[in-house]
């Protein structure tokens, strides 16, 4: 399968994904983002904090090709979660979303030995 066809049926997958989420849940509602560079983890960081910290994590190891998908999804996450513009927040998740994608795109291939 080449891969603009391995995306597009991970698109596929995700589509029913949301379906069934809207099956489950009612359709989306207004929710708080409950985002922002001030916004504390449980654990007492702020989401930027964490951004700031898995970012200098990825930066080093990426030279040496030692990152990790986990590494790279979780700074797309924590850019996200920092935000508190909607209109960044919304391009944030959207690479989350692409990086989430790009990694089932890579088990998918480790599966099929390609």
């Amino acid at each position: 399968m080449s891969g603009r066809s391995r995306v597009l049926s991970i698109v596929a997958e995700i589509v029913g994904e949301r379906a069934r989420q809207d099956e489950k849940w009612g359709e989306p509602h207004e929710v708080p983002n409950g985002t922002g560079p001030g916004v504390t983890f449980p654990g007492g960081d702020t989401f930027l904090e964490l951004r700031d910290e898995i970012q200098a994590i990825v930066d080093a190891a990426a030279p040496f090709g030692a990152s990790r998908m986990s590494w790279v999804l979780l700074e797309e996450v924590f850019e996200a979660l920092a935000e508190s513009d909607d209109a960044r927040l919304r391009e944030e998740l959207i690479q989350v979303a692409a990086v989430a994608a790009k990694w089932v795109q890579i088990i998918d291939a480790r599966a099929e030995g390609s």
